[in-house]
């Protein structure tokens, strides 16, 4: 019966948060169900179990939501995310339509502007170059999720992303962890996504295809609800804020634009290879510090610093163009919050169905699968962030749930953390774009398109390059070990 309550409980999540329903109040429904069917105590799975999840994983990572927000949204209203897209697209023209709208969209989102932010800008500018290019609008939404959401999300040493972040505390690792697996695997991802899409535009041409489509209403994806709950769950900006403040009337030079960028690789760089490491941090293990070590906070504090100097600078370089600072401060801050305590929910549905009994069948199996730990943590991520249409969600559940076993079977096996960081990253950024992926349904509202027309490119350049990349770096970390 436990087993079965599971699955029930998860099937409801799944059910209702794809006809829109919150999550706020599915994850505890769901937990509940699940712990009803075990014959556990329902109110103690609640507060202490579920809210006890849910409250460490805003404490731990609300601040990367936060400045995240913060910096993308100052990035957009700065115009910086403007004048990167008009540069790439300047640059390239429309006879290189597609690599235009793939590079402005990886560019600005490993410099760590939200994918949200980014599609809302690039998204129009990309309808504008398909439509001088005479290439079908379909193709847009697949062009800009392989620049957003796949290799510079999970693959790409360094990348601020959630995504990226989450494996930190559980491994001991920093954003940077396995680098050359990391760049092998983002050229993978980029690799066959550019070469499918230009396969697909070449059989368009030859069909006598043209650009069709209707251009996507203003503020549809923001004002749909069902968008919104959706697209909370799958990263760390709410749409809902992407309307508020106010956008420059003119943008930056390119080269203001890019230097906030800049900052935050090199500052992220920096605080986790030298700065941190010689640190004395010996202090953290006293209980006013919660008992914890540089170990499990290094990687999160290297993030938050970079993030922080990034706005600093932004601010300096962009004053007059933000008009209106307090409203875009305010958007970005408020762009936190719904994404941030969404996530946390279904961490703390996955805390509760951990601590079930029955879950010990269904880790035994995660834990039984042919091809050693790297192959049972990818399908670990893979399937949870599959069902609950959230990389980061999913992600965070496997982790909190067989995190901890994962780091014995490594130690055991001779294993780098560092490159169970990226196999866990990657492989939660491999099956979350399903149809219900709040980054897709809104990807596709803001680009004019429908799952019809478009979903199966997606599929194509976001799911199937990610799993081709996810079973190289296994192969590669299994003969090589981590690099």
């Amino acid at each position: 019966m436990g087993l079965l309550g599971i699955l029930v409980g998860l099937g409801l999540l799944v059910w209702l948060a794809y006809r829109g329903w919150s999550v706020l109040g599915l994850a505890p429904l769901a937990a509940l169900v699940a712990a009803a069917f075990s014959g556990q105590p329902l109110l103690a799975h609640w507060t202490q179990t579920f809210m006890g999840s849910a409250a460490g994983f805003i404490a731990q990572f609300f601040p990367l939501f936060l400045l995240g927000a913060l910096f993308g949204k100052l990035m957009d209203d700065s115009g910086s995310v403007t004048a990167i897209a008009n540069f790439m697209t300047d640059k390239l023209g429309p006879s290189r339509s597609v690599l235009a709208v793939v590079l402005a969209g990886a560019l600005v989102t490993y410099g760590g502007v939200s994918l949200f932010v980014a599609m809302f800008v690039i998204a129009p500018m990309g309808q504008a170059l398909f439509r001088a290019a005479d290439i079908p609008n379909r193709l847009l939404a697949p062009a800009v999720a392989l620049g957003t959401t796949t290799f510079t999300m999970t693959a790409m040493p360094g990348t601020p992303a959630i995504q990226n972040a989450i494996p930190m505390p559980f491994f001991g690792t920093t954003p940077f962890a396995a680098p050359g697996l990391g760049i092998i695997a983002s050229a993978v991802m980029l690799g066959f996504g550019l070469w499918w899409l230009g396969r697909a535009e070449r059989r368009a041409r030859a069909a006598g295809e043209g650009f069709g489509g209707p251009i996507a209403a203003p503020g549809q994806s923001t004002t749909d609800t069902v968008v919104r709950e959706r697209a909370t769950t799958a990263a760390a900006f709410d749409p809902a804020e992407a309307a508020h403040g106010r956008r420059a009337m003119a943008p930056p030079s390119i080269v203001v634009a890019m230097l906030p960028l800049g900052v935050v690789m090199a500052v992220n760089l920096t605080m986790s290879l030298l700065v941190l490491p010689r640190m004395d941090t010996a202090f953290l293990a006293l209980p006013q510090w919660g008992e914890t070590s540089l170990y499990s906070v290094g990687g999160v504090w290297s993030v938050i610093v970079a993030l922080a100097a990034a706005i600093v600078v932004l601010y300096l370089l962009n004053r007059p163009r933000l008009n209106a600072l307090r409203e875009s401060v305010d958007a970005g801050l408020n762009a936190s919050v719904l994404p941030v305590i969404s996530v946390a929910s279904l961490v703390g549905f996955g805390a509760v169905v951990a601590a079930l009994p029955a879950f010990q069948v269904v880790s035994d199996w995660v834990l039984g699968i042919e091809g050693g730990p790297l192959v049972g943590l990818a399908v670990a991520t893979n399937v949870l962030s599959a069902l609950t249409g959230s990389a980061s969600g999913g992600m965070t559940i496997a982790l909190a749930a067989l995190g901890e076993t994962y780091m014995e079977l490594a130690a055991a096996h001779g294993i780098d953390p560092a490159l169970l960081h990226r196999v866990a990253a990657i492989g939660a950024g491999s099956l979350d774009s399903l149809p219900h992926n709040g980054a897709v349904v809104t990807l596709l509202a803001v680009c004019g398109s429908s799952h019809k027309d478009s979903y199966f490119d997606i599929v194509m350049v976001g799911i199937v390059s990610a799993l081709l990349a996810l079973v190289t770096v296994i192969v590669l970390g299994s003969v090589f070990g981590s690099f």
